[in-house]
């Protein structure tokens, strides 16, 4: 099967990004591009924990009510949240109310600023795990690696929950740590130019 479509300017792209509207537009702009900030980094986290068992899409569609309601994934707010933040998340229909993913994702903000503490920066923690290109697969290929099931181990480790090697794989692709888009699609070329200039975070 041909792993690309055209897109609506006549150029090829991943075939996945046109199974709904708006993902092209997040394909183009922010898949696979490299990411060094923290809370941006944080907030993909929670959000892929929140996919876990759901499609991206629904997700994507409801990320500005996840931001609203968690603060813009500021982790020192939401390390503060308490049983009342969680009453009120499970009261908003505009986000995925799923008790065991909210207490998680409050849970992982308390351990990210620990975590911060520690090693100075979340990015500089989470780009430690970036693959070595000798040991990349053939993009879209797999859903977990050596290195998101270190890296999930590594969080868990430090009482992380609903981090998965398959959540941290999509997290990874999705920030960059690897450069996922397939062959022949148009975007590749330009993350890879992002990953070259990218200055990789180091630990303070």
């Amino acid at each position: 099967m041909n792993e690309t479509i055209v897109g609506p300017d006549g150029k090829a792209r991943c075939r996945w990004c046109a199974a709904a509207p708006e993902f092209l537009g997040y394909h183009d702009s922010e898949w696979g591009f490299p990411v060094g900030d923290d809370r941006r980094l944080f907030e993909k986290l929670c959000l892929e924990s929140f996919q876990s068992g759901l499609s991206w899409r629904t997700i994507l569609a409801k990320r500005e009510n996840f931001r609203a309601a968690f603060q813009g994934f500021d982790v020192d707010r939401m390390a503060r949240f308490t049983q009342r933040d969680i009453d009120r998340l499970l009261q908003d229909a505009g986000i995925v109310r799923h008790r065991g993913k909210i207490e998680a994702v409050i849970n992982n903000a308390r351990r990210t600023r620990e975590l911060i503490e520690r090693q100075g920066s979340l990015a500089a923690f989470v780009w430690r795990y970036e693959p070595d290109a000798k040991e990349l697969v053939e993009p879209q290929s797999a859903s977990t690696s050596a290195q998101s099931i270190a890296l999930s181990k590594a969080l868990k480790k430090q009482g992380w929950k609903f981090i998965g090697p398959t959540t941290v794989y999509a997290f990874m692709q999705a920030m960059g740590l690897i450069n996922d888009h397939v062959e022949g699609c148009v975007i590749r070329a330009k993350v890879a130019r992002a990953r070259k200039k990218f200055r990789r975070p180091a630990a303070t």
